[in-house]
């Protein structure tokens, strides 16, 4: 169960649901209920194996222009009803994991819920949701307090699990990291170098200059405000690459907006190109683009404040490139500090937040870990080269799907 599915996926969610799914199929009878329109393209990506089954749903219409939490409950409950027959019942993210608590309970089936970030270390989504925010964070409590078992996709997330549901049995928490699928994450070869080439200078990105790649949606978990001021600091001749969509609120896109503006104009006059160095792309790039973007990089960077794993890491390690990230949550997990990349240390408010306590040192030391690692392409290519073998050594989709059976096999034989 989940909100996010090909063709709509725009999150790590919607990534790590896909790539689950995917590799299930051969092991037991998949059937993915998923947010949205049935449409065509639906399928797991991957290898040659079986597809999961597929059922989509739309918000009810009596909900429609109802706040957004009220809408997700709607569509929760048409996919609880639909779970007859189940063994098991599945659910990933808040937005599916009442559908899954109620299933549970309707057809006296276990729950399983991954958790890919937690409500009470997001509070800034009251931004977007209003009182909807209360209803989300009620949701995703009733169903971890009611699951069979919660899958943590980092020990990081392990402990902020328990940190923040204290009532929580630790024996019912397991850790099944996220994962890689190193077929389609990586570098192109052969006459795929040309395709590729054209396929950035397309983009505006010039692939003979040296270039930090950001990717993620536009919210405050993520840290793109932290990076723009950063990236101030960087030379001139440095590209900062953006595939940055999808805002939680207008309120955010414009204060990115203004920070992307001023960064233009301030490195425009060194260099004399039109956007200064700075390169934005807005909309949600296929995956062939994106990793012809991520090989033209030198750099990935990943300044979030709150980061349970960051599947866009292990992308960027898969294809070659350093990660330089900031120390936070699972992150820790995946970049090696000094061996595939850098780890940018940070002192963080306790109030949820994961707001700096000093905001200009945690940008300057930002600042400071990208141009070590820029500046030096030869160490930097060494890093990417040691990041692809660290993901395909530690993180294979086979692993997580044969953890994620035991997970399965452990709740209905309780």
């Amino acid at each position: 169960m989940t909100r996010e599915y090909p063709p709509h996926v725009y999150g790590g969610a919607g990534v790590h649901v896909t790539e689950l799914a995917g590799v299930l199929s051969p092991l037991a009878d998949v059937r993915v209920r998923h947010f949205g329109p049935e449409e065509p393209g639906t399928e797991a990506v991957g290898p040659a194996q079986p597809a999961p089954a597929v059922t989509g749903y739309l918000t009810p219409a009596g909900l429609a222009g109802a706040n957004p939490a009220l809408a997700t409950l709607g569509t929760d409950l048409e996919i609880a009803r639909d779970c007859a027959g189940a063994d098991v019942v599945h659910s990933h993210t808040w937005y599916a994991n009442l559908a899954g608590h109620l299933a549970g309970l309707l057809h006296d089936v276990p729950h399983v819920v991954t958790a890919h970030s937690l409500e009470p270390l997001r509070p800034w989504k009251a931004e977007q949701l209003g009182g909807g925010y209360a209803v989300s964070s009620w949701a995703e409590r009733t169903a971890y307090l009611g699951a069979s078992a919660i899958i943590a996709v980092s020990g990081g997330m392990r402990r902020d699990i328990l940190r923040c549901y204290p009532d929580l049995d630790p024996a019912r928490v397991h850790v099944v990291h996220n994962g890689i699928d190193l077929s389609g994450w990586r570098r192109p070869a052969g006459h795929a170098v040309d395709e590729a080439e054209r396929t950035v200078r397309g983009l505006g990105i010039d692939p003979d200059r040296p270039a930090v790649v950001f990717v993620g949606r536009i919210t405050r978990q993520k840290g793109l405000p932290y990076l723009l001021r950063a990236a101030a600091a960087l030379p001139h001749d440095v590209q900062v690459v953006l595939c940055a969509g999808a805002p939680d609120t207008p309120e955010l896109m414009n204060e990115v907006r203004g920070l992307v503006d001023g960064l233009r104009e301030a490195r425009g006059a060194g260099d004399g190109d039109g956007d200064g160095g700075i390169v934005w792309i807005e909309r949600m790039l296929p995956r062939e683009e994106l990793v012809a973007v991520l090989a033209a990089g030198t750099v990935f960077v990943c300044p979030s404040v709150y980061e349970p794993l960051g599947i866009v890491n292990l992308e960027a390690m898969a294809v070659g490139l350093p990660v330089v990230a900031t120390a936070t949550g699972g992150i820790p997990e995946v970049v090696d500090d000094g061996v595939t990349g850098a780890l940018v240390p940070i002192e963080q408010a306790d109030d949820g937040t994961g707001t700096p306590l000093d905001p200009d040192r945690f940008v300057a030391d930002l600042a400071a870990t990208l141009d070590a690692v820029v500046s030096d392409p030869a160490r930097a290519a060494a890093m990417g080269e040691a990041g692809r073998r660290r993901a395909r050594e530690h993180f294979s989709w086979a692993a997580i799907a044969e953890d994620t059976m035991d997970v399965y096999r452990a709740v209905t034989a309780a």
